[in-house]
């Protein structure tokens, strides 16, 4: 006897596939985890940041599904809605969804709004940890985030706020950063790295190191090595853009070779 239609839809109408946001890492595709690259490979969708590298998107089957949905400061963007809409579209379509995300998910990648508007509609999510553009750059040249004699801690910190919000308050920061010995890592602050250096001179000393590195990890990493009262002369004059991050502190004494005030050392 055949199942009346009615009932075979409902039985098949939500079949739940998976999602797993992965950090794709500062872009260098060896410093994917073997996580990373066992859920890249396992994916039937892929929804792909600006800022994944096609070394990444290498492990991914050639019968997967890539959908570019590009989130960049300055440029024209995916909404974060439609990226929301398209994950919840393919889970419910039962797809094995890879979000791939630059860096990791969850340090300036919005996968906390992700995860949240995904467990909100009955969708379980995975997480991949990757490495963050801050550690990957600084250790690129050399140097650490945290040093016994030099910096007790780390803070990661976006130089862009979304609209309507107030922002970090540098002045506070550079307090706070100078009596706890702390390295501050900016992220997409080249844009107003004036503003920034202006307020972060309230409480830090002008002479106080830091490196820019641009495309970290990436065959064409640029950096260059300046102080607090040079930043945004060092990015004029060294044309650097996003991404990058800025890294303040004592620990950027460092980078092998550096010299300071000397003329700034540049990756080829």
């Amino acid at each position: 006897m055949n199942m009346p239609a009615t009932v075979i839809a409902s039985t098949t109408q939500f079949n739940p596939g998976t999602v797993t946001l992965v950090g794709a890492g500062p872009g260098d595709p060896e410093l994917l985890t073997i996580k990373a690259a066992r859920a890249i490979a396992a994916a039937t969708v892929l929804l792909v940041d600006d800022l994944v590298s096609d070394g990444v998107l290498a492990h991914a089957s050639p019968s997967a599904r890539i959908v570019h949905v590009g989130k960049r400061g300055g440029c024209k963007s995916t909404p974060q809605a439609f990226i929301e809409k398209l994950m919840l579209m393919a889970a419910r379509e039962g797809e094995v969804v890879v979000r791939l995300k630059g860096g990791d998910p969850f340090i300036f990648g919005r996968g906390g709004e992700e995860v949240e508007h995904l467990r909100e509609a009955g969708i379980e999510v995975q997480i991949i940890n990757g490495i963050t553009a801050g550690l990957a750059g600084l250790t690129s040249l050399g140097a650490p985030l945290t040093h016994r004699d030099h910096a007790h801690g780390v803070v990661f910190i976006t130089g862009h706020a979304k609209p309507g919000d107030a922002g970090t308050d540098w002045q506070q920061l550079a307090a706070t950063a100078r009596d706890a010995k702390l390295t501050l890592v900016i992220y997409m602050g080249v844009s107003s790295a004036e503003q920034i250096q202006a307020d972060l001179l309230t409480g830090l000393p002008a002479d106080t190191p830091l490196a820019i590195i641009q495309h970290a990890s990436l065959p064409q990493q640029r950096h260059a090595l300046s102080t607090l009262g040079e930043l945004g002369a060092t990015i004029a004059r060294e044309q650097l853009g996003s991404p990058a991050v800025i890294v303040v502190g004592d620990v950027v004494r460092g980078v092998a070779a550096m010299d300071l005030p000397q003329p700034l050392s540049r990756a080829a």
